[in-house]
């Protein structure tokens, strides 16, 4: 069993973008600059802004945070996010999910411009990564694309079972996984999949991302497969600092012996999350794609 390590892939491309960066600045081009609006005091959203912000100054690029409180008016945040939209000097910006009921989130996302869209969530470059255009991909689904193909595991022809069809992961990675350049023969499971444990069992490459910790047991997995873990639940735990610890959606103790290569949680595909949002800041600020 081989530990799919993401912190060490992570690290290999920030410095991989860094190169970028330096040369893009010697040659006179500005470094590209990040925006995220957060709305709220969310303890989670708090906490992965700060890291995106960390991500960037890790980098060279520039970075921006614009807060508002919970009360903002949809009005407002659609206001903000045209501004972006226009400013020259912003070539890429989020806005971090989830936000407070009274916003139609799904108004918010296809409000920003398709070309600075670099969580990958608008409608426009969902379509276009469907059809294989270039286009940004959602972080989540890039990095574990990503994890796969440095780690030279091979996919063509083989089974993909993907536990679960968030619109985040779900879908996204199903169509990416069955692209010309990966080939894999992909299924998606979810909570009404009949005989689940016996759809699991047939993958040579399973890919759970249902968002219940401990889900996946030993009895699903092929003796040999590759398992990603995109689960990150929090857990309390009396013997963190925090009081809790991340939890995935695979049984890690049980199944590890079981895999050819698995990823651990934390540590696997949440640091490709982060360094997937700078490699498409990059890709806006370098026009490599236009929406």
């Amino acid at each position: 069993m081989q530990l799919i390590d993401g912190k060490k892939i992570s690290a290999e491309i920030k410095s991989e973008i860094a190169e970028k960066v330096k040369k893009l600045v010697a040659e006179g081009i500005k470094a590209p600059h990040l925006a995220a609006i957060l709305v709220g005091h969310d303890g989670g959203s708090e906490t992965y802004v700060a890291y995106k912000i960390k991500d960037c100054a890790e980098v060279g690029f520039g970075s921006t945070l614009v807060r508002f409180e919970e009360d903002v008016t949809e009005k407002e945040l659609l206001a903000k996010i045209e501004e972006l939209n226009q400013d020259p000097e912003i070539d890429g910006f989020i806005v971090q999910l989830p936000l407070p009921r009274h916003i139609d989130e799904q108004k918010i996302i296809e409000a920003i411009d398709p070309s600075k869209d670099v969580d990958g969530f608008h409608p426009v470059n969902v379509g276009r990564m469907v059809i294989g255009l270039p286009s940004f991909v959602s972080a989540t689904p890039y990095g574990i694309v990503e994890l796969i193909k440095r780690y030279g595991i091979e996919t063509s022809g083989k089974n993909c079972v993907i536990i679960g069809r968030s619109n985040i992961v779900g879908r996204p990675l199903s169509v990416l996984m069955s692209h010309k350049n990966i080939n894999a023969t992909v299924t998606v499971a979810h909570s009404r999949t009949h005989n689940l444990k016996e759809v699991c069992a047939n993958a040579d490459i399973l890919i759970a991302a249902i968002g219940v910790p401990g889900f996946v047991t030993a009895e699903m997995v092929k003796e040999g497969a590759v398992v990603i873990d995109v689960g990150t639940t929090r857990v309390p735990a009396t013997d963190t600092k925090s009081g809790f610890r991340l939890k995935g959606d695979v049984d890690f103790d049980q199944v590890a012996p079981r895999c050819s290569y698995i990823t651990p949680v934390p540590g696997g595909v949440g640091p490709m999350t982060r360094v997937s949002l700078l490699y498409n800041t990059l890709l806006a600020a370098t026009r490599k794609f236009n929406g």
